[in-house]
């Protein structure tokens, strides 16, 4: 496994903002809650659609798929209600240096 630099802290907003990029080849989605950065794949199971057009909840600590309002857990991309039922892929995210860096397998 190897750690890839996804972004810049300051293109990451704390709060309910979701970064679509693209990293190792992926399309990734970052959010960053009370300082905590996760990344997660950046298209919902549901139906496939980028969760990088998505909105956080903070209080929750999910993401919301914005065409059909499947909701997913940030830390363990567990879908928290339907109509999602499979989860999404999420990685290991941490901040250096100014930027974000994923692990990706």
């Amino acid at each position: 496994m190897a750690w890839v630099k996804a972004a810049s802290v300051a293109e990451l907003p704390d709060g309910n903002a979701v970064l679509g990029v693209e990293a190792a080849g992926r399309r990734v989605a970052l959010a960053r809650v009370d300082g905590e950065v996760y990344a997660f794949a950046d298209n919902c199971s549901h139906r496939d659609f980028p969760l990088s057009v998505g909105e956080v909840d903070a209080a929750s600590c999910t993401v919301t798929c914005e065409w059909h309002g499947a909701a997913f857990d940030l830390r363990t991309g567990e879908p928290t209600c339907p109509p999602a039922f499979r989860p999404i892929a999420v990685y290991p995210a941490k901040v250096e240096d100014g930027a974000v860096w994923i692990e990706v397998s």
